[in-house]
């Protein structure tokens, strides 16, 4: 990672000059921030606080990977979404928050599931990569694509209220494969979704992977190669433990074809995609032009009786069983309070051969 022939705006001066006063980074090394590619895998607990350090902080291209959707068990530790997020893919909703937050930064949407067939062509233009995913079969299929294509990788995890930070293939240095061979037996270890997670927890990983990153891309500090930093948030201590390379573990070639199938886990699903979406504003503009149109309010009936903004109640859970009831041939606009149960119910539409559906995009939230 080498510094730029470039030069920073008057604003990224100001913004930056934090920075700039210290001698281990100064103008040189804002400019290799800059300079940097970054990828961050997996926008949840780990990746939100990453994100908005590394974005924060000048790093000049932000890679943003990941599949799921923002689910409302997700925003007590997930803490760049909100309400109004829920049910939209999490990589485009980080990306505009990063956005506001930073326009100085380039950022790429990564909003897909990664395999081995996608890791080594997705991972290539980056310098540098953050695994902040919760699975194993993610965590080796993106060491080794790191350790094919020689990229240094920084590795965060959280368990209930403990969490660990260690970079790998660094400098020659050791691997995930060299502190896990093997990985555990299914069911061994669980996730946050089985037995829960104290929601500071991967702000505090998550700012610490963050901080490893920026010491690698700027060249300075003593990297966490090696070292597996392990924080116990719950008695508040700390432990580093070494561990070595083994040679054989940083020689990869090629990636394994299912790593699923390689970890015994079920394989991971992409979420659906999603049915097109209409504004509030652009559906009050059909309303007042007059456009004929089906109005479905897929809420509960005591929804609608608190609010309703017309047309047809159709709670979701009844759906599939009343499709003659919607009148066939027109544009149907699906609403519910939020956006989430729209979007369910506008793909079931499609799916059932509605030829023009649309979702209106955060429900009644904007209406």
């Amino acid at each position: 990672m080498n510094s730029p022939a470039q030069t920073l705006s008057a604003a990224e001066t100001t913004r930056y000059s934090r920075h700039l006063l210290l001698p281990e980074i100064g103008l040189a090394g804002q400019h290799k921030l800059k300079a940097a590619r970054v990828l961050v895998v997996g926008c949840g607990g780990l990746g939100c606080p990453v994100l908005q350090y590394l974005a924060a902080a000048g790093v000049g291209t932000l890679g943003l990977l990941d599949f799921d959707t923002v689910d409302e068990s997700n925003l007590h530790r997930q803490v760049l979404y909100g309400p109004a997020d829920v049910g939209r893919p999490k990589a485009e909703v980080a990306a505009e928050k990063l956005r506001t937050q930073n326009p100085f930064i380039d950022l790429q949407v990564h909003q897909e599931l990664l395999t081995a067939a996608n890791a080594l062509a997705l991972f290539a233009g980056y310098d540098l990569v953050l695994d902040c995913s919760d699975n194993f079969a993610t965590r080796y299929l993106v060491n080794d694509a790191c350790v094919v294509l020689g990229k240094p990788l920084v590795f965060g995890a959280i368990f209930k209220f403990e969490g660990q930070v260690t970079v790998f293939n660094y400098q020659n240095g050791p691997t995930y494969r060299c502190l896990h061979p093997v990985p555990p037996a299914p069911g061994e270890s669980p996730n946050c979704a089985q037995i829960g997670v104290l929601g500071v927890l991967p702000g505090l990983l998550g700012t610490m992977q963050a901080a490893e990153a920026l010491k690698i891309i700027l060249e300075i500090g003593d990297v966490l190669s090696g070292r597996l930093l392990l924080v116990d948030a719950l008695d508040m201590r700390f432990q580093t433990i070494r561990f070595r390379a083994v040679a054989a573990n940083q020689q990869l070639t090629a990636l394994v074809p299912d790593y699923a199938a390689f970890c015994g886990e079920a394989p991971l699903q992409a979420a659906p995609a999603r049915a097109p979406e209409i504004t509030a504003d652009e559906l009050k503009e059909w309303q007042q032009a007059g456009r004929l149109l089906v109005l479905l309010d897929v809420r509960e009936p005591h929804e609608h009786a608190r609010r309703s903004i017309g047309g047809q109640l159709l709670p979701l859970g009844q759906l599939a069983a009343r499709l003659a009831e919607i009148t066939p041939g027109l544009p149907v606009v699906v609403h519910c309070a939020s956006g989430v149960r729209s979007q369910q119910a506008a793909r079931l539409l499609l799916e059932k051969g509605f030829a023009e559906v649309y979702s209106l995009r955060n429900g009644l939230a904007d209406y």
